[in-house]
């Protein structure tokens, strides 16, 4: 199996996100992508071999297919950023991006009702302030894909918030600009995806702004960042089987794991399967056999 890749060391200033660390190359970023898993908030103590690449991988896929305005730059290592990896750690795992000022709220969809939004429907009949139907099921599909931002936490929980409270921060135009982009991002990859028999059902996206412009940052469309489901399986009125980390967070729910102390290190079955469901899923939709 392949080597965990869980920290990256390399002499340039560096800011270490949950997943990812970036590194500033002057006029650009570097970011890798490790193979460090978190759930409700808490980084695993052990990764998921080639978990990096598989994020890396989709997202230059949805990148290169989406058709809209990114960060992404080249996959390439810079000589410099070569001449620390002799071991060649980085390759695969890495891209060279644009700098961007971050949009300082995650754009958030739901197309499917799980998760907070199925909680939230179950106690009000809404889903983040917005009104459904009455008798939704859970996983069912919602009539419309739902656009519910949030506050980006540096620590615990993001916050939902209404697009009102997103148009006074940063201002009505730019916000309105976040939500169309965003819907359609949603509904081309959910197109693309379900074709290849995967169901997106939700997804959150990061906006940057670089010389006026919005583009799309960090990953897109990854199982990090939404829920995958086998469109074959589908089934409303039931949790779904998934090819994200949702695994994960069910055998920790399964464990007597507080959520509130250091978690347990995952068991080598459960290292494994999580494997197999990223790869699969990067290898359904880009249809091409994953190679690390």
């Amino acid at each position: 199996m392949s080597r965990v890749v869980l920290q990256t060391n390399l002499p340039f200033p560096r800011r270490q996100g949950k997943v990812r660390d970036v590194y500033d190359l002057d006029d650009r970023l570097l970011i890798v992508s490790t193979d460090r898993i978190s759930a409700f908030d808490w980084v695993m103590p052990n990764g998921i071999p080639d978990k990096g690449k598989v994020l890396t991988q989709l997202s230059l896929f949805w990148f290169d297919v989406l058709g809209v305005d990114h960060h992404f730059l080249s996959s390439e290592l810079p000589d410099e950023v070569r001449a620390h990896d002799p071991e060649q750690l980085l390759v695969g795992r890495s891209m060279v991006v644009k700098k961007a000022k971050v949009v300082p709220f995650e754009c958030v969809v739901r197309g499917y009702l799980e998760g907070s939004g199925w909680k939230d429907y179950q106690a009000t009949g809404q889903v983040c302030g917005i009104n459904l139907p009455a008798g939704l099921k859970q996983c069912d599909r919602l009539p419309e894909p739902l656009f519910t931002p949030s506050t980006k936490a540096q620590e615990g929980h993001d916050q939902n918030v209404s697009l009102d409270y997103m148009a006074n921060a940063i201002g009505e135009g730019l916000a309105t600009e976040l939500k169309t982009k965003t819907l359609q991002v949603y509904q081309k990859g959910t197109e693309i995806a379900r074709s290849r028999g995967i169901i997106i059902a939700d997804t959150k996206l990061e906006w940057g702004c670089c010389h006026e412009q919005l583009i799309l940052v960090d990953e897109v469309l990854t199982p990090d960042s939404s829920r995958f489901w086998p469109l074959d399986g589908w089934e409303p009125g039931r949790p779904q089987a998934s090819f994200d980390k949702q695994f994960v967070r069910e055998y920790l729910m399964s464990t007597t794991w507080d959520r509130n102390s250091p978690p347990p290190v995952l068991p080598d079955a459960i290292v494994e399967q999580t494997r197999q469901r990223y790869i699969e899923a990067c290898e359904r939709i880009t249809q091409k056999t994953f190679a690390p």
